[in-house]
């Protein structure tokens, strides 16, 4: 299935600021190495024949390379995010201008969310995480914009401190597949892996290691899943599955905790 994305080149990229365990600003971090490696998940998507839309960086926001955070869009809708930190707050109005050029419906939130970071779609249900960055309060704002159920998921390990870092949808029903994600059980609170048990009883598990090198944190058009290629256990589970796991490094995006996911904000129209 052909996707529309929106991205953002990471001609700023930076690790000056600790929001998330991942980041070390005493750390080396490589601008150029970031730029390289977010391109060749540009191109990895383009050879997969989905279409990339383009968002200008902006000078002294280097984490707007991360665009999954920059607002969630379904059925042409777009709910605007506000970040919960201060470093980040400027991101929001970024994203929430290029939607309203390109005539989109926009929403604006009242409380904090971080767009796909915390607010997935999986079939007819939107899953929505809590517990560090996003409020609970805003997935009852995400019910009324979108008109869509939505399913509660505490996160309780601060290392997976967004949804899309310890789940991945696989499919959502569209591409003649039941919805199915993967995920890792012990990033969610009892409750919360119960619920996912119930609503995907044929979901692909991830271990620790996978998460620990934000596999989960993947992209999927229902058959191809683009994922980091350190992780290679996730990559067999998915393969077993009847999915094409397809590897991209983006480490150097990983030293500000992200992906190929946070990279990436579908487009649904």
């Amino acid at each position: 299935m052909q996707k529309r994305f929106l991205m953002c080149r990471p001609t700023h990229f930076a690790v000056t600021y600790k929001i998330n365990p991942w980041m070390d600003p005493a750390a080396p971090y490589d601008t150029t190495l970031a730029i390289s490696q977010w391109e060749s998940l540009k191109a990895t998507y383009e050879n997969l024949g989905h279409q990339i839309e383009l968002i200008d960086p902006v000078p002294g926001l280097p984490d707007m390379v991360f665009a999954a955070n920059g607002g969630t869009v379904i059925d042409g809708r777009m709910f605007t995010a506000q970040f919960r930190h201060a470093e980040r707050a400027d991101e929001g109005p970024a994203y929430r201008d290029w939607f309203d050029r390109a005539g989109y419906e926009v929403h604006d939130a009242k409380h904090v969310n971080e767009g796909e970071g915390d607010i997935l779609l999986a079939g007819d249900y939107v899953l929505a995480g809590t517990g560090f960055r996003t409020a609970h309060a805003s997935h009852a704002e995400v019910q009324e914009v979108f008109g869509r159920p939505v399913i509660t998921l505490q996160l309780v390990d601060p290392r997976f401190y967004h949804l899309d870092t310890a789940l991945a949808v696989l499919s959502t029903g569209a591409d003649g597949k039941p919805a199915n994600i993967a995920y890792l059980p012990e990033a969610f609170s009892p409750g919360s892996q119960t619920v996912l048990r119930q609503l995907f009883p044929n979901a692909v598990i991830a271990n620790i290691e996978d998460a620990e090198v934000l596999g989960l944190n993947a992209v999927s058009d229902g058959e191809n899943v683009v994922l980091p290629v350190q992780a290679t256990h996730l990559a067999e589970e998915l393969r077993k599955a009847g999915y094409e796991p397809i590897g991209v490094d983006v480490s150097e995006l990983r030293l500000a905790g992200g992906g190929p996911k946070c990279c990436t904000l579908e487009l649904r129209s």
